[in-house]
């Protein structure tokens, strides 16, 4: 098990990496080069960077993802993408994506930028807080420990 991070933008990094520290599971942080940093990774995280292009950290982090990873994005397509390969996904915000919730999270998505395209306005999304900052890191450590019994079977 390995976990992935579309990680240009998450605001959970951290967390993530701590977590997976302590269960001794390899963290990669997919970035693209317009994030590049001169410094060390953490400990137990490895930056993958890739093009700056539109989708490109998703097509890298569907091209390295197996069946039992786990992956954090905000990126509706991606998690869909993920979840059909069997990997579990998070948002950052600590929520699951799965098969049940996902079609109408897209349909939310694409409704809002229809109309976004058609001039109106819609709101962006909620500031993370530490409520939600908390909720992550329980569903991220509850995932884990599910992921590893399951696979121990």
């Amino acid at each position: 098990m390995r976990i992935y991070v579309d990680a240009d933008a998450c605001p959970v990094k951290e967390i993530i990496i701590e977590e997976s520290v302590k269960e001794n599971i390899p963290v990669k942080l997919v970035k693209s080069y317009s994030h590049f940093s001169p410094q060390d990774d953490p400990l137990g995280a490895e930056s993958i960077y890739v093009d700056t292009g539109a989708d490109s950290v998703d097509y890298r982090i569907m091209l390295l993802a197996k069946t039992k990873d786990i992956i954090i994005t905000q990126d509706y397509g991606l998690a869909s993408l993920a979840l059909s390969k069997g990997c579990t996904v998070l948002h950052h915000k600590g929520f699951l994506y799965t098969n049940q919730n996902i079609d109408e999270l897209l349909n939310t998505r694409h409704a809002n930028a229809k109309a976004r395209r058609s001039g109106k306005k819609t709101k962006g999304p909620k500031a993370m807080t530490n409520e939600d900052k908390e909720k992550f890191r329980n569903l991220f450590i509850k995932i884990i420990k599910n992921t590893r019994d399951s696979s121990n079977l």
